[in-house]
C-alpha cells in the first residue's frame, strides 16, 4: 500500500472545496477499522464551516495550521455502552489513520492534530462542535487539496528490530 510509504502531514491547502463523494469515502474507510469487540465506538464530525474550522484551530497551540482547511474531520469516541471501554482510543486511532490513508489515496493532503488525552484540548473541542458528555473529540483531521509537497522520510530502523 504506497499511501504508507508515501504519505506526509499535509498543513497547506488549496482554496478548494472537497467534494462530498471523497468525503464519504474518507469516513467509509474510517469506519472500515477493526475495533476491540467489534464496538466501533466512533462518531465524526465533519466541519466545513468556516468559523467552526478557525474555533477548532484553536484547540491547542498547534492546531493553528486547520484554520486554512476546507475540511476539519474531527473523530469523536463514544464513552457508554461499550464492552471494552478501555480501548476506545485504541479503536479511534485505527480508524484516524484509516481516514488519514485514504485522503492521501484520493490525491488530498491532511495532517492529524492531537486532541485526547489531554483535557484542556478535548474541553475546547467538544465545546466548539457542542458535543454532550456522552461523547469526546479525539483528533482534529484537517484536509484538503494540498498547496505543497513533501517526501516522506525513510524511518525503518534495522537496530529497533529483535527477531527471537
Amino acid at each position: 500500500m504506497k499511501e504508507i510509504f508515501e504519505r506526509v502531514s499535509i498543513r497547506k491547502y488549496q482554496d478548494k472545496q472537497v467534494e462530498k463523494e471523497k468525503i464519504e469515502q474518507i469516513l467509509k474507510a474510517a469506519m472500515a477499522a477493526p475495533s476491540a469487540g467489534n464496538q466501533q465506538p466512533w462518531e465524526f464530525y465533519v466541519v466545513t464551516d468556516k468559523e467552526k474550522i478557525k474555533a477548532l484551530s484553536e484547540c491547542s497551540p498547534y492546531s493553528g495550521c486547520a484554520k486554512d482547511a476546507p475540511a476539519v474531520l474531527v473523530p469523536c469516541y463514544r464513552t457508554e455502552g461499550l464492552m471494552f471501554p478501555e480501548f476506545d482510543t485504541i479503536d479511534l486511532a485505527i480508524a484516524t489513520e484509516n481516514a488519514w490513508l485514504e485522503i492521501d489515496s484520493l490525491g488530498l493532503g491532511g495532517v492529524w492534530l492531537a486532541v485526547a488525552p489531554i483535557p484542556d484540548r478535548m474541553e475546547k473541542a467538544d465545546a466548539v462542535l457542542g458535543i454532550g458528555d456522552k461523547l469526546h473529540a479525539y483528533a482534529l483531521l484537517p484536509f484538503g487539496y494540498p498547496a505543497e509537497t513533501r517526501t516522506q522520510q525513510d524511518r525503518y530502523d534495522e537496530s529497533r528490530i529483535h527477531w527471537v
